[in-house]
């Protein structure tokens, strides 16, 4: 009866003995996956931060843009008017002669 204990014993620890293994083995994928997610995850904050630096220079870009577009077209209706003007006077001087 000892030796069938013994035995029973022997074997459940040769059993909890790979069990030991393959949960360490999974400890060293696991930790392999966070250190991949870790490295994956900054390379994604880094983008990121990139990307926002981007859109803010982008933003600028187009209020300057949009700053400009709108002095020009005040410009062209000031030498729209003054175009009139002149062909106004144009005819009105044709018309006297």
């Amino acid at each position: 009866d000892a030796n069938r204990q013994i035995s029973d014993l022997k074997f459940k620890l040769a059993k909890s003995e790979q069990e030991i293994t393959a949960l360490e083995q999974n400890v060293i994928r696991l930790e392999g996956q966070v250190a991949r997610y870790k490295t994956a995850a900054e390379n994604a904050e880094r983008v990121e931060d990139e990307l926002k630096a981007e859109k803010r220079k982008l933003q600028r870009e187009l209020r300057s843009a949009l700053d400009k577009t709108e002095e020009l077209e005040v410009s062209n209706g000031h030498l729209v008017k003054r175009l009139e003007k002149m062909k106004a006077n144009r005819s009105a001087l044709l018309a006297q002669q």
